[in-house]
């Protein structure tokens, strides 16, 4: 199989990925979470041992089971011994609020000193996080550039980043089209994956450059393309592998942690592909276009 003969249709299906994710997002923008719109915390003391699943069980009915829930140690416990509880949701009005604590009472026999504090937690949290996301990604977007400039060429560079900012787009498309919740965890899951992205892309480029120097006379889409499947099975191995573990996570991991590792399971798998076909295809076009600049100035 070609991979270089199928960029085309590469192309193709990840622009029209990628249109689809910014109609979405213009329709029915990001689900954000409670780190970016704001929400409420409650802390009860539970005086009882008890586990986050019942906890879980507890707000299920009142259509919070996806609340962020925490234990913390109360004062004068043994060390490890967890009786006290946080949880944090979207914004309540006092009555909600109370509905919550009322169901706790029924179920734990609680009293009202053990409502120990209920905070609004400001919006402003959420932009702060994405201050500081988008610095990190601006930040080491600027690095990469220099780093796979200096060791490739800056045409290599500029298609490396173009990768990234594809499977960037791809989850943020994936998110808005099925309305999973972005909380402060799924920013983490974007620089793990862009990470886990451009070394796959790496070292697809160092296969690239070593065939350039010894395969001289092969044409340069030939070149392009061995050097992809020479480093697939070091590709698809890591991928899968990775993957296996993520999905594994993903379902038994609990509802807290499936945006963060559903994150992380589209941002690896499509991270691959567009390290196979987007990144060196990429490169490839590039560099044909300007050889035949050269060309035809050449003649002229």
């Amino acid at each position: 199989m070609s991979f270089v003969a199928l960029r085309k249709y590469a192309f193709i299906f990840s622009a029209v990925m990628i249109i689809a994710g910014m109609i979405s997002m213009g329709i029915n923008g990001l689900n954000y979470g409670i780190d970016f719109t704001g929400g409420t915390l409650l802390h009860l003391d539970i005086r009882q041992e008890f586990t986050l699943e019942e906890a879980r069980d507890v707000l299920a009915p009142l259509g919070l089971e996806a609340a962020t829930l925490q234990k913390v140690g109360a004062e004068g416990l043994a060390e490890g011994e967890k009786q006290e509880l946080l949880i944090q949701t979207q914004q309540l009005t006092p009555a909600e609020q109370d509905e919550i604590f009322t169901a706790f009472q029924e179920r734990y026999e609680l009293t009202a000193a053990d409502l120990l504090r209920v905070e609004n937690v400001a919006a402003i949290v959420g932009g702060e996080l994405q201050r500081q996301a988008l610095i990190a990604l601006l930040l080491a977007g600027l690095g990469m550039i220099a780093y796979i400039t200096i060791r490739f060429e800056f045409r290599f560079a500029i298609s490396a980043i173009a990768a990234l900012i594809h499977d960037l787009l791809v989850m943020l498309a994936f998110f808005s089209i099925f309305q999973i919740e972005v909380n402060g965890p799924f920013i983490a899951a974007v620089l793990t994956v862009l990470g886990y992205s451009i070394n796959d892309t790496i070292v697809i480029y160092d296969r690239v450059r070593e065939n350039l120097k010894t395969r001289r006379k092969e044409a340069l889409a030939d070149v392009v393309d061995n050097s992809i499947r020479q480093s697939l099975i070091r590709t698809l191995n890591t991928s899968i592998t990775t993957i296996i573990v993520i999905t594994t996570i993903l379902v038994f991991g609990g509802i807290t942690l499936y945006p963060f590792m559903l994150a992380l399971l589209v941002g690896v798998f499509f991270g691959t592909y567009s390290s196979i076909f987007i990144a060196s295809p990429l490169w490839l076009a590039w560099r044909e276009r300007d050889t035949r600049k050269q060309l035809r100035a050449k003649s002229a």
